[in-house]
C-alpha cells in the first residue's frame, strides 16, 4: 500500500473543485457523480452494470477494509468510471481478501481519488443533484482549472444514454436450476448482476439469460413459464426496443417480473412516462412499504430514473388495471408496480435489487412471488 501519494483533483461541471490523492489507477476519467449510502458490499457496488459511465462517490468514511475476493463479483468486471472515497484502508483485514481495493481498481484501470471531504461532496450533490465530474490525477492535476472544467462539460449526460446493449452478454446462455427443474423463465439481460440468475436457480427455474437485444421470438425459443427484465444502466426513455418486446409478452400472456430497469421498462410498456431523479437513490438502506402486504422492507437500490405513475388508485391499460405497489418512504419515488387482470395478478415489479448480494435481503421473498404467479398461469391454462 503506498504511503506518499500524488495529487488528483476532482471537478463538477458546476466549477466546484475538490482536491485529494490519487487512488487506484492514475490518469483521468469522466461520468456522472452518483453517491452511495452503503456502509458494505462495496465490491458488489463496483461490479454491478448498472454502474457504467458513473463515478461513485462513497459516504462511508472508511472503505477497502475487507480488500477483495474472488467470489463476490457481480459481472465480469468494474464498471464504476471512477471511484470518490474519504479514508482507504491501510490494509484489508478478511480472511477471504486476495488483494487491496485499491490494488484491483488499479489493474481494471479505475481512476479514483481519496483524502476527498466526502460529506461535503454528498451535501453538495444532494443540493445541485447529480452532475458530470472528472476525476484527475498525477501532472493532470496541476493544470488550470478551465480546461479540466471543460472536458468534464464535453462528457456526455446520463439523460438519452442508451447503455443497456453495452453492458449486457452478447450470447444467450443458461444456467440450470438447483434440483429439480420447475420452471423456465426468459431472463432479458440488461445489466444483469450475477446473483439474479442464482436465486432463481435456488427456487428451481432454468434461467435462459437472454441480450439486451432479444426479439419475441427468440423470447418464444426459450419456452419459458415466465419472463423476466434485468436492472441495468441508461435512460429508460431509450428503451423503445425493450418496451415494445414486454408489450408482446403480455400480449401472450406470459407472467412477468422485473427489476429496476426492468421496472422502468414495464412503467413505459403500460403508456406511463419517467423522469430523472435530482440525486436518485442509491444505497443499501432505503425504506420501502410493499403496499400488498403494508410491511416495510430495507432496500438495495441503484436508479437516478424513476416512473412517473399515480400513487393512488389503478389506471386502466390494453394489459390490464396497472397500480403501484410499492413506494419509498423518504421521498414517496414509486418503487413497484403490478398489473392485474380479471383480478389477477399478471406481471410486476420493483424499483430496487431484490437480489442483493451483500444484503440486505428483506426483498428476496419477491423471486418466491414470481414463483407463486408462475405457477398460477399454469393452472389457470390447464
Amino acid at each position: 500500500m503506498l504511503t506518499t501519494r500524488e495529487p488528483a483533483v476532482l471537478v463538477l461541471e458546476d466549477g466546484r473543485t475538490f482536491t485529494g490523492s490519487a487512488y487506484g489507477r492514475r490518469g483521468e476519467t469522466v461520468g456522472e457523480a452518483v453517491f452511495s449510502t452503503g456502509m458494505t458490499g462495496y465490491q458488489e457496488t463496483l461490479t454491478d452494470p448498472s454502474y457504467h459511465r458513473q463515478v461513485v462517490v462513497m459516504t462511508a468514511p472508511h472503505v477497502g477494509n475487507t480488500g477483495w475476493n474472488d467470489e463476490d463479483d457481480e459481472s465480469g468486471r468494474i464498471w464504476v468510471a471512477g471511484y470518490v472515497v474519504r479514508d482507504p484502508a491501510l490494509r484489508p483485514s478478511s480472511w477471504r481478501s486476495r488483494r487491496t481495493l485499491e490494488d484491483e481498481l488499479d489493474a481494471q484501470g479505475v481512476v479514483g481519488i481519496c483524502d476527498v471531504d466526502t460529506r461535503a461532496l454528498t451535501r453538495h450533490l444532494r443540493e445541485r443533484g447529480a452532475m458530470r465530474v472528472g476525476i484527475f490525477s498525477g501532472e493532470l492535476a496541476a493544470r488550470p482549472g478551465p480546461e479540466l472544467l471543460q472536458r468534464v462539460t464535453e462528457a456526455p449526460p446520463m439523460t438519452g444514454a442508451s447503455l443497456a446493449a453495452e453492458v449486457a452478454t452478447k450470447e444467450a446462455y443458461v444456467v440450470p436450476p438447483v434440483g429439480e427443474k420447475r420452471f423456465t423463465v426468459a431472463a432479458v439481460d440488461l445489466g444483469i448482476k450475477s446473483n439474479t440468475p442464482r436465486m432463481m436457480a435456488e427456487r428451481g427455474i432454468e434461467v435462459h439469460v437472454l441480450p439486451a437485444t432479444a426479439t419475441l421470438e427468440e423470447v418464444r425459443a426459450a419456452g419459458p413459464d415466465g419472463v423476466f427484465f434485468s436492472n441495468g444502466p441508461g435512460d429508460p426513455a431509450t428503451a423503445d426496443v425493450q418496451a415494445e418486446l414486454l408489450r408482446g409478452v403480455m400480449r401472450e400472456g406470459i407472467p412477468y417480473f422485473g427489476i429496476c430497469f426492468g421496472n422502468q421498462i414495464l412503467g413505459k410498456a403500460l403508456g406511463f412516462g419517467t423522469y430523472k431523479l435530482k440525486y436518485g437513490h442509491r444505497g443499501i438502506n432505503q425504506p420501502v412499504m410493499d403496499r400488498t402486504t403494508g410491511k416495510v422492507e430495507v432496500t438495495a437500490h441503484n436508479h437516478g430514473f424513476a416512473v412517473d405513475a399515480p400513487l393512488e388508485g389503478s389506471t386502466s391499460t390494453d394489459f390490464g388495471e396497472a397500480s403501484v405497489s410499492h413506494v419509498c418512504l423518504n421521498d414517496d419515488v414509486v418503487e413497484g408496480l403490478e398489473v392485474r387482470r380479471d383480478g389477477r395478478l399478471v406481471a410486476f415489479s420493483v424499483q430496487y435489487h431484490p437480489e442483493a448480494a451483500a444484503g440486505p435481503h428483506d426483498a428476496a421473498y419477491l423471486f418466491d412471488r414470481f414463483c407463486d404467479l408462475m405457477t398460477s398461469n399454469q393452472e389457470v391454462r390447464a
